[in-house]
């Protein structure tokens, strides 16, 4: 698969992950209470269920995911390309946007995965599908969304000890927009 693809299906993961975890209960009930919304299938097991089954698993998978993104993103051309242009010969979403996006790797040390693909838009303004130019009387903007990712915790120096890590959900950005 390729990386805008592995990059849709990362976030449809991350937005699964995301209905999946528990929230905190706004007030203590004795009792079991209505059972939490259901995973979609035939077997509509709740969801809180499904995101405790082999979470390491699927956290795992989605962050060796994300470093073959990077990697297959480091190995291509894509760094390079700047261009607010709309190619329709290539098949990749990105490119045929009327609000084309390029990504960078947005680095961050103290997080797993460190480096996660990031959106930038290419035009300030939108492509017009009639003349193919860029129109600067609309906006191109990033769309965002939030992801999973993992914090080292460390206590500062001089102190020694242990590094924690937490999970959190990170905005990123994911595509670009054309607004009015």
């Amino acid at each position: 698969m390729d990386w805008p693809h592995n990059l849709l299906f990362l976030l449809t993961i991350s937005i699964f992950l995301a209905l999946g975890q528990p929230r905190s209960p706004k007030s203590k009930r004795k009792g079991q209470g209505r059972p939490g919304p259901l995973a979609p299938g035939p077997h509509q097991v709740p969801l809180d269920l499904v995101s405790r089954m082999k979470p390491y698993a699927r956290m795992e998978e989605y962050e060796r995911n994300i470093e073959e993104m990077v990697a297959q993103l480091r190995n291509s051309s894509e760094l390079a390309q700047r261009k607010c242009e709309v190619n329709l010969q290539l098949w990749m979403s990105n490119k045929r946007s009327l609000s084309p996006w390029g990504y960078s790797i947005n680095h961050d040390p103290s997080r797993i995965p460190a480096d996660l693909p990031e959106a930038r838009c290419l035009c300030l303004g939108c492509v017009n599908p009639f003349t193919m130019q860029e129109d600067r009387s609309m906006v191109s903007v990033p769309v965002f969304s939030q992801v999973p990712v993992r914090r080292r915790l460390c206590p500062p120096p001089p102190r020694t000890g242990p590094c924690r890590r937490r999970a959190v959900m990170e905005t990123i950005a994911v595509g670009c927009t054309c607004i009015f």
